[in-house]
């Protein structure tokens, strides 16, 4: 029973159950997708196989192809967290380090075999390379802010915005690299992550040689 004029029904969802479906939906979608091809897959498989129906996928994501946004913006939302925490003199590749380690700050995304296969349908997928590549549009302003905070500089200045341009698309020549020249089914899950990392670390490492 309820108080009268009170609300019935089932609470409404926290932000953070929100981005936990959001996040089954995306992973849910990948596996689809790398199984059975994007234009095979539909809504309502997506929405089966997270146990929600179709409206509901749709009410997290205006297409298909951008349900898999949370598995790219993962790994971005821990680079700009390594930057804000970025102190001068520090050196970054100790900072990559510390961000690239398991616990319970870094969110859990894909494995990193699967991931690689998802970057590899951005080749041929059109509308998950506009995906792909509208998460590295939004991205950069955050690297601007984190690197012009470092500095002590105002978020508009020019030169956080060239650095933060500079380790945008090292981040993703990174992730591309691995994926066009990793295949899936030579290695595990643990040999596939590290390798990620390490080829994330090794271009935002190139790049932070020159920000000081």
């Amino acid at each position: 029973m309820t108080a009268a004029g009170g609300r019935t029904g089932r609470p409404p969802l926290t932000e953070e159950r929100k981005a936990e479906i959001r996040l089954e939906i995306a992973r849910a979608a990948v596996d689809l997708f790398v199984r059975q091809g994007v234009a095979a897959t539909t809504g309502e498989q997506i929405g089966q196989a997270v146990g929600v129906s179709a409206r509901t996928v749709w009410r997290y994501f205006p297409s298909k192809e951008s349900c898999v946004r949370p598995l790219f913006t993962t790994g971005i939302d821990v680079i700009a967290r390594c930057l804000r925490e970025w102190r001068p003199g520090q050196d970054l590749e100790a900072a990559l380090d510390r961000a690239f380690t398991p616990g319970p700050r870094r969110p859990a995304g894909p494995e990193s075999a699967t991931f690689g296969a998802l970057v590899r349908l951005t080749r041929t997928q059109p509308g998950l390379r506009a995906v792909w590549l509208q998460t590295y549009d939004e991205a950069e302003p955050a690297f601007a802010h984190a690197l012009a905070e470092r500095a002590g500089l105002p978020p508009d200045d020019l030169r956080p915005t060239i650095q933060a341009a500079m380790f945008n698309a090292a981040l993703r020549a990174a992730v591309e690299h691995y994926a066009w020249n990793t295949a899936d089914t030579a290695h595990d899950t643990g040999t596939a992550e590290a390798e990620l990392a390490k080829t994330m670390r090794s271009a935002l490492v190139v790049v932070g040689e020159g920000v000081r």
